[in-house]
Formats: C-alpha cells, sequence, structure tokens
C-alpha cells in the first residue's frame, strides 16, 4: 500500500487572510504545487463552486481533490438541517473521487476573530464533547453512507482543540466519526502529537503535516494573541521547519498501515515564507521521512 501527498493552497491563497496573498492566484498555487510533485490539493475558497468547473480546473492542472474543509455546526443544528447544509459539498466530492470530507465545528469557534484571543475558544466539559460525538455520529453515518469518508479536524479556536477533546470526541463516536489527524493543530493545542497518534492511530483517516515554531506559540500563548495573530507571526510552518519529529509520524504511519493523503497545510505571511520555496521545502521532508520509513508513495 502506498500514500499520496498532498497539499492545501493555503499558503498562496488564504481564505481567513486574503489581504496577506493577495499578490498570488489560485492558479499559481495549482501550478506550483504540481510542478513541486504534489498530486493532490484540497478544495479552496477561490476554486470554481460548481462540480463539473471544478473538475475542469483540477484536470486542467493535472492534480486530483484530495479532500477540503467543511464548516459544520452540528452543536447548535439538528441532525437533519445540518445534513441539509453539507449535501452540496458531500455531492460534488463523490462526484470528484475526492477521499473524505474534512469537517470542523465552527458554530462558535473564534479561528476567524482576529480581535479574540485563541485563548479565549469555547470549551466544553467531558459530557458534553460526549453528547456532541454521539451527534455527530449521525452526520458521519449518513455521509459514510452515502460513500464519503467524514474525517474530524481538530482545531485550534474551536472546541475540539486539545488532546483531551480529541480524546472525549473519538471515545464518544462511532466508528463513522474518522480523524483528520493534524500535528501543528495538535502540538499547539497542548497535545502530545505521538501519544495521541498511537492511541487513534486506528481511526485516522486523513492526515495533516503542519509544524510548529515554538517560540511563536509560547509568545501567542502569554500574550493572549488570536489564531490569526498567530498565522501573521509565523506559528504554523511545514513539515522540516519546525519542531515537530516526523520521522516518528512517518514511522507510525507505517506500523499501521495508512495508506492515505498526507497533506501539508501550513498557513504563512508570503512575504515571509515564499510558498514555492516553502512547499518546496515541504514536500522534500515528506519524501525523506517516508522513504525512511519505507512508506511507499504513489503518483
Amino acid at each position: 500500500m502506498s500514500v499520496k501527498i498532498g497539499i492545501s493552497p493555503i499558503a498562496w491563497q488564504n481564505d481567513d487572510l486574503p489581504d496577506i496573498t493577495a499578490a498570488y492566484t489560485m492558479e499559481q498555487a495549482l501550478k506550483e504545487a504540481r510542478e513541486i510533485g504534489y498530486t493532490g490539493v484540497e478544495r479552496g475558497q477561490r476554486m470554481p463552486h460548481d462540480t463539473e468547473g471544478l473538475r475542469a480546473y483540477l484536470e486542467k492542472y493535472d492534480i486530483a481533490l484530495c479532500g477540503g474543509w467543511c464548516s459544520g455546526a452540528s452543536l447548535v443544528n439538528d441532525t437533519a438541517t445540518e445534513i441539509a447544509a453539507i449535501t452540496q459539498q458531500v455531492d460534488q466530492f463523490i462526484a470528484l473521487n475526492a477521499p473524505c470530507i474534512v469537517y470542523a465545528e465552527c458554530s462558535n469557534t473564534v479561528q476567524g476573530m482576529q480581535d479574540v484571543p485563541v485563548n479565549n475558544r469555547p470549551r466544553l466539559t467531558r459530557d458534553e464533547v460526549l453528547a456532541y460525538a454521539a451527534k455527530i455520529t449521525e452526520v458521519a453515518k449518513w455521509m459514510t453512507d452515502r460513500g464519503m469518508p467524514f474525517a474530524y479536524h481538530h482545531h485550534m479556536g474551536s472546541i475540539i482543540e486539545s488532546e483531551d477533546d480529541v480524546n472525549w470526541l473519538m471515545e464518544g463516536s462511532g466508528d463513522e466519526v474518522n480523524l483528520c489527524f493534524d500535528t501543528g493543530h495538535l502540538l499547539f493545542g497542548g497535545g502530545d502529537v505521538m501519544a495521541t497518534l498511537n492511541r487513534w492511530g486506528d481511526r485516522v483517516h486523513h492526515v495533516h503535516f503542519k509544524d510548529i515554531r515554538p517560540d511563536v506559540v509560547a509568545d501567542v500563548r502569554a500574550n493572549d494573541r488570536s489564531f490569526l495573530d498567530a498565522v501573521i507571526a509565523g506559528a504554523f510552518t511545514v513539515p522540516g521547519d519546525g519542531c515537530i519529529d516526523f520521522q516518528a509520524v512517518a514511522n507510525h504511519l507505517k506500523s499501521i498501515d495508512y495508506h492515505g493523503w498526507i497533506v501539508v497545510e501550513a498557513e504563512q505571511d508570503p512575504a515571509k515564507a515564499p510558498p514555492y520555496d516553502y512547499s518546496k521545502m515541504g514536500y522534500e521532508h515528506i519524501l525523506k521521512v517516508c522513504g525512511q520509513a519505507g512508506l511507499e508513495i504513489a503518483g
């Protein structure tokens, strides 16, 4: 079995901070990503929204759709309302043979609020997370029955951020709720990357290789900065440019026979971190650690 290497276009086209990437185009993102060697790209908001338009767009750049963000609101919606809200995206991803929907709760997240410290993110008790997990299991069952895997993205600023949050979510949900395992968000959230991967490896369906700069993260925490301020300051970076041991991650993925996508998702200020150069650095680091782990790369 082999893995595939994809990238989010967020380094070139940041949906939350469009001003910092105004000098770049989505066309440039796909062209350069493919030139570097990436074979897939996650859905970006500046791509065509209609299914056939998106299909033609991806085919033009010879790159696959390797997933994409879905803003969930299951915390406040009933199951029927939530399913109705995401049906169009699910149908599109099925039509385009995407590997999963990357689902995250956004009904009360602070991740897009530049005036709210990430430390002030909403928090649920264990019992509340367990109840939420049971609720999203119904959405995940519906999605899985349609033929589209559901991968939950734990994310800074949201109700599922810390290692405890992830543990409770996985404990309270059915097997249909897979995990989008994001190394950078987990470590930024104070979690243990390898302990979480060791515990929930059998639920991991999608992997984001994201590194962090610990000094920036420490400053963000100490000075009550927002998630978007953290992005601009350089809290995140590509694999191999921060502090995370991706060799250990790759070794474990090999041990559990992981055969999905490894996706680079590293939003930064392009004035400080040129997208092509950093995306190439991340790609080369993934090739290195996968090679040493014995993970075959497809494509």
